[in-house]
């Protein structure tokens, strides 16, 4: 008989209830993430940042991306930008690190796009 108990299904336990009420700042946090409102302000201040940190070689020519796993995403309109960013990049990256260390971008890597840099009206 108590081999036939080992196989019978026992009934789970339920999850208990919350404790109480959750503090708004946790619940606004979860919402912003779940609508994509925090990256998007995210790539907002980024750009910003970009634009003040960018070599003056790069600042019409370059746009950031988004950012992966400490990565930056740079988009450049041609490849010689892309040897241009090679020399400037440890000074950029302290520059981004003081303006948005929340981002923790450790390195960047550089993309060819033909219209990086271009405001909409230009395109």
């Amino acid at each position: 008989m108590d081999a036939l108990h080992a196989f019978t299904m026992q009934p789970s336990k339920k999850p208990s209830a919350a404790s109480g009420p959750r503090a708004i700042g946790s619940v606004m946090s979860r919402l912003l993430a779940r609508t994509g409102y925090d990256q998007e302000r995210g790539v907002d201040g980024l750009t910003a940042a970009w634009q003040e940190v960018a070599p003056a070689a790069l600042r019409g020519s370059s746009q950031a991306g988004l950012v992966r796993r400490g990565v930056l995403d740079v988009f450049v309109s041609h490849s010689a930008l892309v040897q241009e960013m090679g020399f400037h990049k440890r000074e950029v990256l302290a520059r981004l690190g003081e303006l948005v260390p929340a981002e923790g971008i450790t390195d960047i890597r550089c993309r060819v796009m033909i219209d990086a840099g271009r405001d909409d009206a230009e395109r």
